[in-house]
């Protein structure tokens, strides 16, 4: 890696600023000049219109160039202040002329602004070991959904070598095994290879199917909270004749859980043969005086809840549920925002 390459990782070219900074541009290159080390030296600065910079040092004694600072073994303190020098102007002009970046690749840079706008989670850098790698975080149960990190590519591929950038997400295990076949997706590098999955960030997978992902992965740290509003019920239709107790008014009697409260929205998964959220409804009333037992059921008090909508067998099954983080439904369980999401795009 060069001088300009290492003080310029990480950053995005404000074109604007050059010519306030002193450069002057001819035909597709903007150029700069400074004389450095009391005028022995004289530094020339050209960046392109991709912002790609490079330098050149010249010794005005004998007016050729000088190349001995960019020899990493020469460590004298002659050339270690020419070096030095050099970096200190490099810096400068990047900090009058160009953005930091939290990552080196466009692709990541765009998914972590995309997480931005979505989650409002910056990437966190924990470890000054490895400064580019970045975690994503949910901020209310601050467990991680997402880490990208910059690696060389024989880490994923043993036949492959370069510094690459990849996002490591959570997904369910057997939606891992499908990705794995396609390009772009790897064994987990860092992480629980059953739980995670390693997608490279060289635009291979489009970032509209990154972010559908993220959000999987997303759903799994969402806490199960006392102020949830949307809920998932299991039902079981040996038990219970949905279709027929709305018959007169699209309204029911159901057993009520803790914490749901009137206003909420209430999902009815029906299970085998079944197996999907089949329902939607909104609580209108609640802590209804209830008794009712028998060897599989029991209830102390309940809920009035109002139809809103019926969905079709298989729209909301099981296995896309999964998608969303949920593994089980056993018994009442909060709705992930990203699957409440989903639906609600469905709906539209």
């Amino acid at each position: 890696m060069t001088i300009e390459e290492e003080v310029f990782r990480k950053t995005k070219i404000d074109f604007d600023k050059l010519s306030k900074y002193g450069f002057k541009k001819e035909k597709n290159l903007y150029k700069y000049s400074k004389n450095i080390m009391d005028n022995a030296f004289r530094v020339n600065i050209e960046i392109n219109e991709d912002g790609i910079v490079k330098g050149k040092i010249f010794d005005l004694s004998i007016n050729e160039e000088y190349t001995n600072f960019r020899v990493e073994e020469n460590t004298g303190s002659f050339v270690s202040n020419v070096r030095s020098e050099f970096k200190s102007l490099l810096e400068d002009i990047k900090n009058n002329c160009f953005i930091k970046k939290n990552f080196i690749y466009e692709q990541a840079n765009r998914i972590a602004k995309s997480i931005k706008e979505k989650y409002g989670n910056d990437p966190e850098f924990e470890w000054e070991k490895y400064p580019g790698y970045g975690v994503f975080r949910n901020k209310d149960s601050h467990k991680w959904y997402g880490i990208i990190m910059n690696v060389d590519k024989n880490k994923l591929d043993k036949k492959s070598h370069g510094e690459v950038e990849i996002i490591d997400i959570k997904l369910n295990q057997d939606e891992i095994n499908d990705l794995l076949k396609l390009d772009g997706f790897y064994p987990a590098y860092h992480m629980n290879k059953n739980n995670w999955i390693s997608i490279i960030l060289n635009n291979t997978v489009k970032d509209e199917d990154i972010m559908n992902l993220i959000a999987k992965s997303y759903a799994y740290t969402i806490s199960n909270k006392k102020n949830a509003s949307e809920w998932i019920i299991p039902a079981n239709p040996k038990y219970f004749d949905i279709e027929n107790a709305l018959k007169e008014n699209n309204t029911m009697i159901w057993k009520q859980n803790a914490d749901i409260k009137i206003n909420d929205i209430v999902y009815i998964y029906v299970g085998s043969p079944y197996s999907s959220i089949m329902y939607k409804f909104k609580v209108k009333e609640v802590n209804i005086p209830y008794e009712y037992q028998d060897k599989n059921l029991k209830i102390k008090k309940a809920m009035k809840i109002d139809l809103l909508k019926r969905y079709e067998k298989g729209e909301l099954s099981f296995t896309k549920l999964k998608e969303f983080g949920v593994n089980a439904i056993r018994s009442q369980r909060y709705m992930p925002l990203v699957l409440s999401e989903y639906i609600n795009k469905l709906e539209k």
